[in-house]
């Protein structure tokens, strides 16, 4: 990262936020330009804060973590979200997923380790919890093919196979990445695993995000369940 990231700690309790301020500040490649109290505080500090990481927590009164997530993705889609929770259960964090979040951390885990995700986060390197990958699985389960694929854009070079569903010509190196990152690897252990450096690693993950019209690993994942690319 070139410059810091800039960070919007949301949270209740104030000393919840002192220190989730005191964790994310002792890292350079991060800045915090502002605190909120709940959901609708950090709505409203969009604008003036400009954040590209909000750090969420999941539970506060009023407009709670999840129906902020939603609302803040739906009027800044490029600014990442990581939900804040004492919750490991997949099907919670399942659901901060669906709201637009990029990932999540356990309050519990060390500063270093709240550190080196949000930093994975910031490059979009993070990887998806596998537990978090089978309940894609099974949200999309049983449901008929044209409603778990909703229309896309046809995009360069994308052939029709025929059923209305287009194939955006994955090449077969790219079809590999895909299916790892479904699995919840990271791009270190992707490129040791097909004797790739990161960097060719990460180049081929933004070739794939710009192929299928997508954002991040959460959504790469669920399109690699949709079309069946990654047994459970």
């Amino acid at each position: 990262m070139n410059q810091p990231f800039r960070v919007l700690l949301v949270d209740d309790h104030p000393h919840a936020r002192q220190g989730m301020r005191e964790i994310v500040s002792a890292d350079s490649d991060f800045i915090v330009v502002g605190e909120a109290a709940s959901g609708e505080e950090a709505l409203a500090l969009m604008d003036a804060t400009t954040p590209e990481l909000v750090l969420m927590d999941i539970s506060m009164p009023g407009m709670g973590g999840l129906a902020a997530a939603k609302a803040i993705k739906s009027a800044y889609p490029d600014v990442k979200i990581v939900i804040v929770t004492v919750s490991d259960e997949p099907a919670h964090l399942f659901e901060a997923l669906k709201k637009g979040a990029q990932g999540y951390l356990l309050k519990n885990l060390e500063p270093s380790a709240w550190r080196e995700y949000l930093r994975a986060v910031a490059l979009d390197e993070a990887p998806l919890n596998p537990d978090l990958a089978l309940s894609i699985l099974r949200e999309f389960a049983g449901k008929p093919q044209a409603a778990a694929n909703p229309p896309r854009r046809r995009a360069a070079g994308a052939e029709d196979d025929g059923d209305g569903v287009i194939r955006e010509g994955l090449t077969p190196r790219e079809k590999e990445i895909l299916q790892e990152v479904a699995r919840g690897r990271t791009n270190r252990d992707i490129a040791a695993a097909l004797g790739l450096s990161e960097h060719t690693v990460k180049n081929h993950l933004k070739n794939i995000l710009q192929k299928l019209h997508l954002d991040n690993r959460v959504q790469l994942t669920r399109y690699a369940y949709e079309r069946g690319l990654v047994e459970p």
